[in-house]
């Protein structure tokens, strides 16, 4: 494996901070949320490349996800779309590689069938491939109990050419433990580009420090194809930095015992 480790950012993290401590702590990337203070237009695109690559740091950016991308009307998932778009054009411009979409629809579950969203999404997730810049790209991440849970990727798979962001803690909350969450990474880690290490307790959404939850992550990479050289992103809901430097450690414990 030759993987690469970051840390998602968080709503009232400065960018600048981050970079130091992703510097300070050998990451090789940060995963800068594009929203809030870091949404696109406040962002000068130059000047975050040039604070990264003054860090000897990689970029990637979780794009906007409180969008509709997979809306069933048609407007607004236009607008979700070109929304998505100039985020990742603009993350381009700063240099990033990579970043996180939400493969999902907010619809009125009641009103609209399954199926039907399920390919609004597929649709919505070939576009934004598309539209995207080419050097760019985009993985898609699993969003529990939406249009597109876990158990519904293999059906991406087959119906678009997109990347994955496989989060940890969503495949829990739609119910799969360590084990088949191995066995969905074995049969489909060709497609998996990207992880958000996303650790908990039980089925629920709790993104606590790596290490300190129940998910077996050692059984989980083991499972990757030979060679994999993605990326990992440590998803930890903190602004306590000590935190993603504990992670970090216990990240590093693991990935060593896999090569061992």
């Amino acid at each position: 494996m030759d993987a690469s480790t970051g840390f998602v950012t968080q709503l009232g993290m400065d960018y600048e901070t981050a970079f130091d401590v992703a510097a300070e702590l050998e990451f090789d990337y940060v995963e800068l949320l594009m929203d809030g203070d870091h949404e696109r237009r406040a962002l000068d695109p130059e000047v975050v490349g040039e604070e990264a690559d003054a860090r000897d740091l990689d970029l990637m950016v979780h794009l906007p996800f409180a969008l509709d991308a997979g809306s069933a009307y048609e407007h607004v998932r236009e607008g979700a779309i070109r929304e998505v778009v100039a985020a990742a054009e603009t993350a381009a411009a700063a240099g990033a590689t990579k970043g996180v979409a939400h493969a999902d629809s907010k619809a009125w579950r009641p009103a609209w069938d399954d199926d039907h969203l399920r390919e609004r999404v597929f649709e919505s997730v070939r576009e934004i491939d598309a539209r995207t810049p080419e050097e760019f790209e985009v993985c898609f991440e699993n969003i529990p109990s939406g249009a597109c849970s876990t158990r519904d990727f293999p059906d991406l798979f087959e119906e678009t050419d997109a990347a994955m962001t496989l989060d940890t803690g969503h495949a829990r909350v739609d119910g799969l433990d360590s084990a088949e969450m191995a066995e969905f990474v074995a049969d489909h880690g060709d497609r998996i580009s990207h992880f958000h290490l996303n650790d908990t307790r039980k089925p629920q959404d709790e993104h606590l420090p790596f290490g300190s939850g129940t998910i077996d992550f050692e059984a989980i990479l083991r499972s990757l194809p030979e060679g994999w050289s993605g990326t990992l992103s440590l998803e930890v809901f903190t602004l306590e930095y000590g935190y993603i430097g504990v992670s970090k450690e216990y990240l590093d414990n693991v990935l060593e015992e896999i090569e061992g």
